[in-house]
């Protein structure tokens, strides 16, 4: 159920979901500060051998959704653990006027784990804006949508060359088409991708794609190439 990832995070596949039409695998992530408290990373569907995985390795007290767009499970984390602090990513607040949110998600990292897990808002997206975290301990980068890769018969008839087109299918994982053209204000987003590029990276976490574990900090420039020239 849970997967050791590195050091004190343990990840964990969840349901298909559909978003216009198109399938999504999901991936989320656990991360266990060293107060021993977890900080749920990309909630997913949350079953009772889940919650039971999750309550054996310690208490649940952060609540992140990394984007505006990374929210269906949110509810049902919440009502299972109404003691945790909901954070916001950008945009989500006003999309999700349903949830009390406690904290926004900040640039550089919030109090709560300030000394082990850092952060930066990539701005400047019409889509949504992401928040990337480093996890200092396992040398781990999480990226929700930014970065993606399905397998070359995910997608069927006409999604398949529409996901070709958004180089969903490429050879190692990438940024969507659609995210690159999104971005408006590129020298925000330049400018959180060189934190990103900064931070020593051993290994890339996605919610779309499998993991990145051999040459990550080379993997990262070459997928932001076509941003930082």
């Amino acid at each position: 159920m849970l997967e050791k990832f590195g050091e004190n995070i343990w990840i964990t596949a969840g349901d298909t979901v559909a978003v216009a039409g198109f399938h999504y695998p999901t991936r989320m992530a656990v991360v266990r500060l060293n107060s021993g408290d977890l900080m749920i990373w990309s909630p997913v569907s949350l079953s009772d051998r889940l919650r039971k995985a999750v309550d054996g390795m310690g208490v649940v007290r952060h609540i992140v959704a990394p984007n505006s767009l990374h929210h269906l499970s949110l509810t049902d984390w919440v009502a299972a653990y109404p003691e945790a602090t909901l954070y916001a990513p950008p945009g989500l607040r006003s999309k999700r006027k349903d949830l009390t949110f406690d904290e926004d998600l900040a640039e550089g990292a919030n109090a709560a784990w300030r000394d082990e897990v850092q952060q930066t808002i990539v701005a400047g997206n019409l889509i949504t804006q992401e928040v990337v975290f480093f996890h200092r301990q396992s040398g781990t980068v999480l990226f929700t949508d930014l970065l993606q890769q399905f397998p070359a018969g995910w997608h069927k008839g006409w999604r398949r060359a529409v996901a070709r087109l958004d180089l969903m299918v490429e050879p190692e994982p990438t940024v969507p088409r659609k995210f690159r053209t999104a971005f408006l204000r590129r020298r925000k987003a330049r400018q959180a991708v060189a934190r990103i590029l900064d931070w020593p990276v051993e290994k890339v976490l996605m919610a779309h794609g499998d993991p990145v574990t051999v040459d990550a900090a080379a993997y990262l420039k070459r997928a932001f190439r076509w941003l930082t020239g």
